[in-house]
């Protein structure tokens, strides 16, 4: 397998109601294709939903109309957490060095912050998630993004994924969509791997500073 260069960050960004911590157990499986550091940091906000898990925006009341603007106001706390992260490592100036993974409210966030063009982050993996920043979109640079979706999602539907990569074609980026038979909203080994190789595959690839 192709491995990136050890000066790599892959970020990972939790869905609503989760940790950070939850999704490390990616990185210890990924260690064997991918010489990165990894980073898994909590939401801003306590999940309004109780006990300790945490949020990146409140899904109490949220709707399809009033989803874009929660995403919005989101952004100074998100863009805190990645520019704090991303400079603890050094590569405030190397984003092409940067690969953001989510997982369905993380992936929300982390389209966003691709599609509005304030991270254009080398590479982008959104499992379980969906495109639903205000418009207008005005992505920047060439991140390259996989859009990884169990096609029994019962919380987001897989066609959310589709129409996510699509929209990105539409405005220069390379995405694809990958929709896996039988799969409900969760990661699986297969989604694991496919991110695993694409991030290594992205990095390994010549670039120059973003």
């Amino acid at each position: 397998m192709t491995s990136s260069p050890a000066n790599s960050l892959v970020i990972f960004l939790h869905g609503v109601g989760s940790r950070g911590a939850d999704l490390m157990p990616l990185a210890q499986s990924w260690q064997h294709v991918l010489l990165a550091d990894f980073a898994a940091p909590d939401g801003p906000s306590a999940f309004d939903g109780g006990g300790q898990g945490r949020q990146w925006f409140s899904v109490a009341g949220v709707t399809e109309a009033n989803r874009p603007q929660r995403i919005a106001a989101a952004r100074p706390a998100f863009d805190d957490v990645l520019a704090n992260i991303i400079d603890q490592h050094g590569l405030s100036q190397r984003l092409d060095r940067v690969a953001l993974v989510g997982f369905s409210q993380g992936s929300i966030m982390a389209l966003d912050a691709v599609a509005s063009g304030r991270w254009p982050v080398a590479a982008l993996v959104a499992y379980s998630g969906k495109l639903a920043s205000p418009r207008p979109l005005a992505p920047t640079g060439s991140t390259r993004a996989l859009l990884v979706h169990g096609a029994a999602d019962a919380v987001i539907p897989a066609a959310s994924s589709t129409e996510a990569a699509a929209t990105l074609r539409e405005h220069g980026l390379e995405a694809q969509g990958v929709i896996l038979p039988g799969v409900g909203h969760t990661i699986t080994a297969q989604g694991a791997e496919l991110g695993a190789d694409f991030i290594a595959k992205v990095l390994a690839a010549p670039s120059s500073p973003a």
